[in-house]
């Protein structure tokens, strides 16, 4: 590191201090609510992100930056509010893609060229040669959570919930390098993924999005899947091997919110917010994370975003994070004293880069103003740039890019294949009782249900638009539905398979498959008030009664994002799958519940519950070590066809104070 380098660095630490206000000492009794103690959580340090080379290139740029281009450095417009051309009068550092806004001059389902051209397009004129203008490549972030779903035609993987039920780390760095290759051909060089929210109350909106309700399986996932987003640091830049970079998110404590409230406040105290999120951060960040993205929640009253303990003090000095902190979506606004447009108290707590989508111009105009006036030490201004063009040196956005471009790798037989075997060692079997399944491939198969043939319905949120909502079958020319998985294998062995959601048949089956679920949502509107499925008109219950009642076999294929009180619906079908939200290859539920002609089983269930089931509607707190764990299924529960077992009478009353004995949860996977 230069001596130029050194004496920055210094000023920036300098200025964090004096931002902290030296709460790093021992903790007093008059400390307010929301302030951490970072010496009480464990240390860690960045990998791969800084080394003199890269420190004296940023050091060198820096130099020949205007005030204004470092500002804009700072700050994140999506792109249905700004045209390229717009850079050059305001140079900032970062487009993003929400998950409604398509492609310049796009349909709202776009497949990759759009998105390809869309990139290309800002890229150039951030890259511009003209007088006043350092050249420096934008940077181009995207949801990417479960695949690259912005994008028509790419491969869908399970959401996080159903891989957390995998419980296979090796297979979610191969996950995470699919989903770079997909992300990073169609000219995008940052995946808002992976999410390390270890969820604590399932009405969450989010639950899906997280792995587990435990820790340590949010810590094993998370260091793999960052590794395949972005790469070893070894191999970097990240873009030219195809990976992009990362965003561990949303810090800190957005899974742990009371009352499973989105955006709400996490009560917990500090040791055990320390407990339950920090391990899936320090393997983030050991694993060479480039970014973080704050979290909407409070903890203790406090706005993440404004708690500087936790941003600066946590994250960057006792976890040794070295890449960028990214705001979320508009997240400025709820900040007490502050707006959409004007909020240097989360530029000093530690907010390198702001998400402003529509409202970045304002912001741009006031951070500028309050760099000028000192309001926004400079320190802090070079700390944050030297942060950005870090990140954007390690990613390879100075460099070549081989992989973009590439546009049929998006939806490839190689990655369709990973998701595939994805969707099988998630499923978990629930309920097998007179040992229905594996189907006989060769028998007549009635497949029923309103998500049979539902591929929006498999891939739930975050799905070619924010929700997941208004998709069509057209939308998805590489996916295959639940129906077509099942079609193809029951042929392929000899039986014969019919398609009739409603559940009426020309002849009768001698199986029948309803495939139910939760229809897609994502973050606020997917919040509950109680996790009883279909309260009131319990239309999918009746379907499964009905075809019980005519002497038919049911096997039962429930989408959900999270564990819901199905009592009746598991009473009334002979078998019961948890299939999560299983992406675009509905093909790997047939792999395991149809078998040969002679009904031997071509794959057995692996997979196990990564969240507590509940027992009751009102247990929406049901997590290992917490008063009144009392699950129907334990977390780790999970049958298999090696590994049967009976399911005992079951409560079908929503709050039943007795009932069932819960479920011990199952032995190692075989």
């Amino acid at each position: 590191m230069t001596r130029q380098t050194c004496r920055r660095a210094a000023a920036s630490l300098a200025a964090v201090a004096a931002i902290l206000g030296g709460f790093r000492g021992p903790a007093l009794a008059a400390d307010p609510p929301g302030l951490a103690h970072p010496d009480r959580w464990p240390a860690a340090h960045s990998r791969g992100l800084t080394d003199p080379k890269t420190e004296a290139f940023v050091t060198g740029l820096m130099a020949t930056m205007s005030l204004e281009e470092k500002v804009g450095q700072l700050i994140q417009a999506d792109i249905a509010s700004i045209r390229p051309e717009d850079l050059r009068d305001y140079p900032l550092g970062s487009i993003l893609a929400g998950g409604d806004s398509p492609p310049l001059g796009a349909p709202d389902r776009s497949p990759a060229a759009a998105w390809l051209a869309t990139a290309r397009a800002f890229r150039a004129v951030s890259l511009e040669t003209r007088p006043g203008h350092t050249p420096i490549p934008v940077m181009l972030g995207v949801d990417a959570v479960h695949g690259n779903n912005n994008v028509v035609g790419a491969t869908l993987f399970p959401h996080n919930i159903g891989l957390g039920a995998m419980h296979d780390p090796a297979l979610m760095r191969r996950i995470g390098e699919a989903t770079a290759q997909e992300t990073a051909a169609a000219g995008i060089d940052w995946a808002f993924a992976p999410t390390l929210a270890v969820v604590r109350d399932d009405r969450w909106g989010r639950t899906y999005e997280g792995y587990s309700e435990d820790p340590q399986l949010v810590a094993a996932y998370a260091g793999q899947m960052v590794a395949g987003l972005q790469g070893a640091p070894a191999t970097w830049p990240a873009l030219q091997a195809g990976h992009v970079a990362a965003s561990a998110k949303h810090f800190l404590g957005d899974g742990g919110t009371d009352k499973g409230k989105d955006q709400g406040d996490n009560l917990y105290d500090e040791s055990e917010l320390a407990r339950l999120n920090a391990p899936g951060y320090v393997a983030a960040i050991e694993a060479g994370a480039m970014t973080v993205m704050a979290s909407y929640s409070s903890w203790q009253g406090v706005k993440m975003h404004a708690n500087a303990s936790l941003l600066t003090g946590v994250l960057k000095q006792r976890m040794g994070f070295d890449g960028f902190v990214v705001s979320d979506w508009n997240a400025l606004g709820q900040l007490p004293g502050c707006t959409n447009e004007n909020c240097p108290a989360a530029i000093n707590a530690g907010i390198d880069m702001v998400m402003a989508p529509d409202t970045w111009k304002g912001l741009y105009r006031n951070t500028l103003a309050q760099a000028r006036s000192g309001e926004i030490p400079m320190a802090r201004i070079d700390d944050a740039v030297r942060r950005i063009l870090r990140v954007k040196a390690k990613a390879g956005l100075f460099g070549p890019r081989p992989w973009e471009g590439r546009l049929d790798t998006l939806g490839s037989p190689q990655h369709r294949a990973i998701a595939r075997q994805a969707v099988r060692e998630s499923l978990v079997l629930l309920k097998n009782e007179g040992s229905v399944l594996p189907i006989r491939g060769s028998a007549h198969v009635l497949v029923a249900g309103d998500g049979a043939d539902n591929v929006a319905k498999q891939a739930g949120g975050w799905t070619l638009s924010w929700q997941g909502q208004g998709n069509t079958p057209g939308d998805f020319p590489n996916a295959q539905s639940i129906w077509s998985g099942l079609r193809e294998a029951v042929h392929a062995a000899g039986g014969m398979a019919e398609l009739s959601p409603d559940g009426s048949f020309r002849r009768k089956p001698d199986v029948a498959v309803v495939v139910f679920g939760e229809n897609p949502y994502a973050e606020s509107r997917g919040d509950l008030a109680t996790l009883e499925y279909q309260p009131g008109a319990k239309t999918d219950l009746a379907l499964l009664s009905k075809l019980k009642a005519q002497g038919i076999p049911v096997v039962a294929v429930f989408l959900s994002g999270r564990p819901l009180w199905v009592n009746p619906e598991l009473a009334a079908a002979d078998a019961f799958v948890a299939a999560w939200l299983p992406g675009s290859e509905g093909g790997g539920i047939a792999d395991v519940l149809v078998g040969d002609a002679k009904g031997r089983a071509r794959h057995d269930f692996t997979g196990r519950l990564s969240y507590a089931w509940p027992k009751f509607a009102s247990q929406t707190r049901l997590n290992r070590g917490e008063p009144g764990y009392d699950p129907l299924f334990a977390s780790g529960y999970g049958l298999s066809y090696r590994r049967p077992a009976a399911l005992p009478a079951l409560p079908e009353v929503p709050g039943s104070p007795g009932g069932a004995d819960p479920v011990p949860a199952a032995g190692p996977r075989p």
